[in-house]
């Protein structure tokens, strides 16, 4: 057989007959890795139809993962035959998620395997113990190896398989150490092959590269059914699992999860945090934001402090160019200068505000920090601010309306612009500009 060999882009997946220093796709510098393997003669047979109508749709057969979170996050389950990745900074708990949902599978008589690569079995069993009983159908076996991993697939037929993790698995016939680009597309292409003809749910675990992006080739993405992503703050307790992609439901739908001695636990709904911070003080805020199909109750909170050099501003979990714009804006049209304070601003509970219907309950905090006026608990601030200082219109009001008035709150700030249905139980004052908004949050 003949060694063929072709250069392949790291980052995008664009492939070329020599090495070249710039990707043609993507140009990115040096990012062409060469990839050898032995040209096989392929045999096809002929093509094929189906008339489209006549194809059943009705009996897809979805696993539920026991994690109601993840649940809706994949519209109800792993689907027969699908691969899903699963991905996430180190630590953030992928292999607990993952092993949760054998749990709860193997407890329903349901056939699944694990399939480790980076763990022994008595490191696998460990932490399955920490997370509780552990059914007798609950499998492991532990390799590196695309070929056994295959084998074993081929033999048990799980209806559920976990690759942990697709980084770590390799092939002997391919040149380049497990996790490069050659061997992680080679053995995800397999892999997903294979679960579509045994119609084994197959979840592959990946990692993320220095910059948060999911570690491999890009065609990884493309090769799966599903990506989803967990983020969370390594100090924190809250995780986030997110669709990135998904071709079986709703793209960009989110789940809540928080992490607790065994395990990971649902967080179904957030409810509005009254007891966290003291009632009256300055700086706090409370706003809704929109996340796929579910609205979150969020506490924004801002702290402005004399400075004993040049101004810092510091954003933790809100978008630190819209806490900038913010504050220009405050000192442009609302006479309210910080130029020469620290301003600090962040959220509390873990989840993150970066869409631009935050900018009002930023800007308020800020102003509220400054002047030193504390705004009710009861109150919500919804809109985006510009840079005129008006309140631009934002999507879905009406359901952060109704979602703030289900959690307690009695009042909201909204633009005067957009559509908005009446909600009872809730006094919603309009405001045309950030500085009526001000005057308003202090019933001036």
């Amino acid at each position: 057989m003949k060694v063929h060999s072709i250069h392949v882009c790291r980052e995008c997946g664009t492939t070329s007959p020599r090495w070249v220093g710039r990707c043609p796709g993507c140009a990115a510098w040096n990012s062409l890795d060469e990839e050898k393997s032995l040209a096989r003669p392929t045999v096809s047979g002929p093509a094929t139809t189906v008339a489209l109508h006549t194809v059943d749709t009705d009996h897809d057969q979805r696993f539920s993962t026991g994690v109601g979170e993840l649940d809706r996050v994949l519209g109800g389950g792993l689907l027969a035959g699908s691969t899903t990745l699963l991905f996430g900074e180190p630590g953030v708990g992928k292999s607990t998620l993952a092993l949760m949902s054998l749990r709860a599978l193997a407890r329903c008589a349901t056939p699944v395997v694990l399939i480790g690569a980076e763990e022994s079995a008595v490191q696998v069993a460990q932490r399955a113990r920490r997370l509780g009983p552990i059914p007798e159908g609950l499998e492991v076996a532990t390799t590196t190896s695309v070929a056994t991993a295959l084998a074993l697939i081929e033999q048990r037929r799980p209806a559920v398989c976990v690759i942990d993790s697709i980084s770590a698995m390799s092939d002997d016939g391919l040149s380049g150490v497990a996790g490069s680009v050659a061997q992680v597309r080679n053995a995800a292409e397999r892999l997903c092959a294979l679960a579509k003809s045994t119609s084994t749910a197959l979840l592959l675990v990946g990692h993320v590269t220095k910059d948060g992006e999911l570690a491999g080739p890009r065609t990884l993405e493309h090769l799966v059914d599903t990506v989803v992503r967990i983020e969370g703050d390594r100090y924190g307790t809250l995780r986030v699992v997110r669709a990135i992609k998904h071709r079986f439901g709703p793209t960009g739908e989110v789940g809540l999860l928080e992490m607790v001695n065994d395990g990971l636990r649902d967080v179904p709904e957030t409810a509005m945090t009254r007891g966290q911070s003291a009632p009256d003080v300055s700086g706090v805020v409370f706003t809704v934001t929109n996340d796929g199909s579910r609205s979150f109750l969020v506490e924004v909170q801002a702290l402005v402090a004399s400075s004993s050099g040049s101004p810092r501003r510091v954003a933790h979990q809100v978008s630190s160019q819209r806490l900038s714009l913010m504050l220009a804006v405050l000192e442009a049209r609302c006479d309210i200068d910080v130029s020469d304070a620290d301003v600090f601003a962040a959220t509390a509970g873990g989840l993150a505000a970066t869409e631009p219907g935050v900018d009002l309950a930023l800007a308020l905090a800020v102003a509220s920090a400054v002047q030193g006026f504390a705004l009710s608990r009861a109150l919500v601030a919804v809109g985006e601010v510009g840079l005129a200082g008006e309140l631009r219109a934002v999507s879905g009001l009406t359901r952060r309306v109704r979602e703030a008035q289900r959690l307690g709150a009695t009042r909201a700030l909204v633009p005067l612009a957009g559509d908005l249905d009446e909600v009872e139980g809730i006094s919603v004052v309009r405001c045309a500009t950030l500085a009526a908004a001000i005057a308003a949050s202090r019933g001036t």
